[in-house]
This record gives C-alpha cells, structure tokens and sequence, in this order.
C-alpha cells in the first residue's frame, strides 16, 4: 500500500504545519550537558565573577554617603548593639499577652436530647409544636458535644417539655374525633 495514497496522509506539496502560518521555525537544539547555566550571548550577556561594587548614580538623591569607622548608624541606639531594637542583657523586654482559648470535650454523660420522641409528635401529634420539639433536641445534642452542661440542660428541658404538649394536643384531638365518630354514628 503506498503511504501518499493514504486518506490521512498530506496533500502534495504539504512542507510543514508552520510553514503556511508566516512563522519562523524554532532554533534547532543544542545538546550541551557540560553546561548548567546558559552560554553568554545576546540574551545573556557575561557576568563578571565575584562581588563587584554596586555603580553609582549620578544625580541628585543617589548619593551615597559612608560612615566612619567607630561611628554609630541612626538605627542603632547603644554601642555594640548588632540589631536595631535589640535590648541589652538585664534590661526589661516587651511581653505581650495572648489570648487564653478554652475548648471544652464532649460531655462525659450527655444529657438525653428526646430526639425520638421529637421525631414521633412532630409525624404523629402536633407538627408545630414536633419541630419545635425538634429543633431544641437538635440544640441539646450540639450542646452535648460542645461541652456545654447548662445549654445542653436547658434545650433538653424545653425539648420535653414541647414533646409532652404536642403529644397533649395530639391524644386530645384523637379523643375528640373519636367522640365526634362515636355520636355522629348514635345520632344517625
């Protein structure tokens, strides 16, 4: 089978991909691995080995004035001082104070949430008064696991005590249906 009769090969006359887009091909590679840093060149013009003297400035406000030998520079208050700001031996330093943050473990004995008997009045008694019921179990059992004995305490109260008027309210409507059934049925 000849390769040019192929239906994926090139057209007659195809040189390359970049060719027809009016770019140069890239600089062909150079496998140098003597060599870790780059060669000089125009873009990397030679350097000079060791330190070398910063150039200086001509004009106003690049002048750079020295200090004589012996004498102290404006940042340094003491003699023989290395650091600015540095105190010496005996002398009170600055302390600063952080912030005491306490967490608190989970409970080791939680106190009851009634979830259930929130999750039960709020489908079979008195839905209003079963979220409620719910939502305070809810906050008792975070109250729980943040540590917090008094919170969990409270909600756990309010959370039973919604649970028993729910289910008040529900045993109440179903005992007044029944006696609505029980004389609608005698009456008629």
């Amino acid at each position: 089978m000849d390769p040019n009769k192929s239906p994926s090969a090139p057209p007659q006359g195809f040189v390359g991909e970049k060719s027809s887009m009016g770019q140069a091909p890239p600089p062909p590679y150079y496998d140098n691995p003597g060599s870790v840093y780059p060669q000089p060149g125009p873009a990397y013009p030679a350097q000079q080995q060791g330190y070398v003297h910063p150039t200086q400035y001509p004009g106003p406000g690049y002048v750079q004035q020295g200090y004589p030998a012996g004498q102290q520079y404006p940042g340094q208050q003491y003699p023989g001082q290395q650091y600015p700001g540095q105190q010496y031996p005996g002398q009170p330093a600055i302390v600063s104070v952080q912030p005491t943050v306490l967490t608190r473990a989970p409970l080791q004995n939680p106190v009851n949430d009634y979830l259930g008997y929130s999750i039960f009045t709020m489908l079979c008694c008195c839905l209003p008064f079963g979220i409620a019921a719910l939502v305070y179990s809810i906050f008792t059992r975070e109250a729980n696991r943040a540590g917090d004995q008094a919170e969990a305490e409270r909600n756990s109260r309010l959370a039973k005590t919604l649970n028993h008027v729910a289910l008040g309210i529900g045993l109440g409507f179903i005992i007044i249906y029944i006696i609505c059934v029980v004389v609608m049925t005698i009456s008629h």
